[in-house]
């Protein structure tokens, strides 16, 4: 596995693991906690060093399978996970960035992940209630006091990076971006190439769209997050087949997946960003990891560029209260 290297210099392997999906959000969950654990662990023995975790995926219980898991090889990985919803009774009902709420999550989190330091902090979207200089500021603290190490944001806009970081280095944003998800080119990634802060793509698949394996016949369980989606509409998912098929022609002739191209994309536009796809299988993790020995040329890459401006990408990306909680 290649290394790459976010923002303060914080190395991770240069595709991680998106944990969310092994406690929440894609249909029922997994019955066998130790079938996770022995996924998380592989992971590591594939050359995975990133893993991303948060409070509010569970909620809870995440971070704890987490930390049961990477116990006995903390030594060799870098744990992210984030704060900044409100939970109540085990339900998130808003956002809560006041700093004694960091500090009180952060010490929650350190207990379940069995560590003595977080290795990247995320604020899991901003509050517009609290001045990101508070938010930054008390992360500032946190890292003083060994608790953390670097500073993260997610969902963030330009505007909110630039204000946060002048306050205290920001290592990473966390936002969504793939092939058929833009949006953090316009403004996004040229502030983040100024400033010298790493980017982390989650669902750089799409939510599994872009591996080829949903379609319009797919039929999702109760509880998986994709059935509230617009884009994942059945008229929509047909629409966006177009999209896919071309990724899948691409994949074929160079002797790998869908996924693995839609990867090896996102790897291609700069070298400080690092996917965390998620899954629940090693497989899985394998092929993902196989996305960085999967070379584009310069005519491919140019080809993929305008991929979804030439075919269109049908629906929003979230339902309309998701979308009230991202910066803009």
């Amino acid at each position: 596995m290649h290394t790459r290297t976010l923002g303060q210099g914080l190395d991770v392997s240069a595709v991680g693991l998106g944990c969310m999906g092994m406690s929440q959000s894609y249909g029922p969950n997994p019955g066998d906690r130790a079938e996770m654990i022995a996924v998380l662990r592989s992971a590591v023995d594939l050359g995975v060093t990133f893993f991303d975790t948060a409070e509010v995926y569970g909620p809870y219980v995440n971070e704890e399978l987490v930390g049961e898991a990477l116990d006995p090889v903390r030594d060799r990985v870098v744990i992210a996970t984030k704060f900044g919803w409100d939970i109540q009774n085990c339900k998130s009902v808003g956002l809560n960035s006041r700093p004694e709420q960091i500090r009180a999550v952060a010490d929650a989190s350190l207990k379940r992940l069995r560590t003595e330091v977080i290795d990247l902090f995320y604020q899991h979207r901003v509050d517009p209630a609290v001045p990101i200089e508070d938010v930054a500021g008390t992360v500032g603290e946190l890292v003083a006091a060994g608790k953390v190490r670097h500073f993260g944001l997610s969902e963030a806009s330009a505007v909110t990076i630039r204000r946060a970081h002048a306050t205290f280095p920001v290592t990473a944003l966390q936002s969504e971006y793939s092939l058929w998800t833009r949006d953090p080119e316009a403004a996004i990634l040229p502030t983040l190439l100024e400033l010298g802060i790493g980017f982390v793509p989650f669902s750089p698949l799409g939510k599994g769209f872009l591996t080829g394996t949903v379609d319009e016949n797919t039929s999702f369980a109760d509880g998986d997050i994709r059935s509230t989606i617009p884009r994942f509409t059945a008229q929509n998912r047909e629409a966006n087949h177009a999209l896919v098929a071309h990724v899948a022609a691409l994949a074929s002739s160079k002797g790998a997946t869908p996924g693995q191209v839609a990867l090896a994309w996102l790897l291609a536009q700069q070298p400080w960003i690092v996917p965390i796809p998620g899954t629940r299988r090693t497989s899985r993790i394998d092929e993902n990891t196989g996305s960085t020995a999967v070379a584009l040329s310069a005519d491919e890459l140019a080809d993929l560029d305008t991929l979804a401006q030439r075919i269109g990408v049908r629906g929003d990306r979230y339902n309309q209260a998701q979308m009230g909680y991202v910066d803009r």
